[in-house]
């Protein structure tokens, strides 16, 4: 018996620009279903950041496949191309402190709580990187928390309210949506 079954989910793309945002908004949306809010920001930061790097440096083509596994107490977030070369982290001095490219794997660094690159098969790469999932679980009590005597007064008599028999009148319109 698994008393804490392996998450995953895959997506094959392209990375082009439209379908980064596409690809952010389903790892948003499956980290909900996890109920794993607290890593969407992170998680959609790295994916993007990985998924922009396949689309300025993956030769042959663009086609790559995002896996993102949740594994006891760890995300990893993988993205997949079939470009052999290995990412290699740019320095800061060496691409400008105000360039405006070069930076993404150092996001990734900063960011997660591990990260890396390994060569798949023949002629492809896997970059990825791990988020801890513990810490977005939130902590649950094994009893519900106590009232105080103050917060379970009920009044023993009904509210009563007056009502004007010779006046018709409806009750007012409610809407269904808060706000």
């Amino acid at each position: 018996m698994i008393s804490n079954p392996s998450r995953h989910c895959t997506v094959e793309l392209q990375a082009l620009p439209s379908r980064i945002g596409q690809v952010r908004r389903i790892v948003s949306a499956q980290l909900r279903y996890w109920h794993l809010d607290p890593l969407i920001d992170r998680a959609a930061l790295g994916v993007t950041e990985l998924l922009t790097n396949v689309h300025l440096h993956a030769r042959p083509d663009k086609t790559c496949v995002v896996e993102m596994e949740l594994l006891l107490d760890r995300l990893t977030v993988s993205v997949r191309d079939r470009d052999p070369r290995l990412p290699v982290p740019a320095d800061v001095p060496e691409t400008g402190t105000l360039s405006t490219c070069g930076r993404g794997l150092a996001m990734v660094a900063a960011m997660s709580e591990s990260w890396g690159a390994r060569p798949d098969g023949e002629s492809g790469k896997v970059v990825w990187f791990t988020l801890p999932a513990s810490a977005a679980v939130p902590e649950r009590s094994a009893r519900p928390p106590r009232r105080t005597p103050r917060e379970q007064v009920v009044s023993p008599f009904p509210e009563v309210v007056a009502v004007d028999v010779h006046r018709s009148s409806h009750a007012p319109a409610r809407s269904a949506v808060v706000g």
